[in-house]
């Protein structure tokens, strides 16, 4: 489990971008994680024949830089580049 003080767990500034998708922060990384998934299951994002791409609706373009499929691995550094 991590610790409470660790960065992961620090509140942090939200992106206009993100906060379209998440909700107006702070907000730590471990959230707005949760958060996107959450948006990305409730309007049904994940690309049905591989569940490990994510096909992006016009508020996840924005965040993810005009991109209109992304693997779900690269999904934490658009995440981290849109929280300071």
């Amino acid at each position: 489990m991590a610790n409470a003080n660790s960065a992961f767990m620090r509140p942090k500034n939200v992106s206009e971008e993100l906060a379209a998708v998440v909700g107006k922060g702070p907000m730590p990384t471990t959230e707005a994680m949760k958060a996107i998934w959450i948006y990305i299951k409730k309007h049904n994002l994940q690309d049905p024949k591989d569940g490990r791409v994510i096909i992006a609706d016009e508020n996840l373009k924005k965040l993810f830089g005009g991109q209109e499929k992304v693997n779900m691995m690269k999904l934490g550094g658009f995440v981290s580049k849109n929280l300071s």
